[in-house]
């Protein structure tokens, strides 16, 4: 499975960094995204990823750093790329009423044009796994504010002795939920908003480090740093833990 940072920033572009979404591509095809800020489509490009080989978005909440890249999707494939291959859009309960009612207040019109290809929304409460675009994606209530329930995401894809599973914590503050999501992962993806300190709805390396010993899996991504997390990223040393860039390619 190969995993491609399309973006690690935090809402702000902070470092310069693009909004979250990570491009995961399971051995044996089947490509999906792993939320999708508005700066989406800026980074498949730069990474030279196909956007019409995605047949699936997972999405963890309903903030605009991390859904509202699915406005410029609908256009890009209505008008630029001429989709044709449908497109499943899984999230929180209430996504396909907050996605056409962001398309529209950007874009007056654009949800009433005929559409070129189709756009499902499942929406996903927490429970048991369900199987959707050949991954199965289990969701796990956190705490952050977004006008829905917020989701850490748990996926597994791939077949046989290829079979991997990506956890990742959205964004929230420090919840139990999280260490449910992380077990066995092979890679557990966790924003990181802060080095330390207290920060309401959201992590700090602080919080995340004194969880470690907790979160069982092989790896540990941060991402979703603010200024004065990139500032002191160089002070982390630990085996486990990798340090998101836009543009990085890992494989699992």
């Amino acid at each position: 499975m190969r995993i491609t940072v399309l973006g690690s920033g935090d809402a702000f572009g902070s470092g310069g960094r693009l909004q979250t979404s990570f491009h995961v591509a399971p051995d044996g095809g089947g490509a999906f995204l792993i939320d999708c800020g508005v700066t989406a489509l800026i980074g498949l490009d730069r990474a030279g990823l196909d956007p019409n080989a995605v047949a699936t978005i997972f999405i963890s909440h309903l903030h605009g750093d991390h859904f509202g890249g699915l406005v410029w999707w609908l256009l890009h494939g209505q008008h630029v790329v001429r989709r044709t291959e449908p497109l499943q859009i899984a999230g929180p309960p209430g996504i396909e009423a907050r996605f056409k009612a962001t398309a529209e207040a950007l874009y007056p019109g654009s949800t009433a044009v005929p559409p070129r290809f189709v756009m499902t929304f499942v929406e996903l409460t927490p429970g048991e796994p369900v199987e959707l675009g050949g991954a199965e994606v289990q969701v796990f209530a956190v705490k952050h504010p977004s006008g829905a329930p917020s989701y850490a995401l748990r996926l597994t894809a791939g077949s046989g002795a290829a079979r991997r599973t990506i956890a990742y914590s959205g964004d929230t503050e420090w919840v139990e939920t999280l260490v449910d999501a992380a077990r066995g992962a092979d890679l557990y993806i966790t924003e990181c908003y802060l080095y330390d300190g207290p920060v309401r709805y959201h992590l700090s390396w602080e919080n995340i480090a004194r969880e470690l010993h907790r979160l069982d899996a092989a790896r540990i991504m941060l991402t979703h740093m603010g200024r004065g997390m990139l500032a002191r990223r160089g002070e982390i040393v630990d085996r486990r833990i990798v340090i998101a860039e836009d543009g990085l390619i890992l494989d699992v």
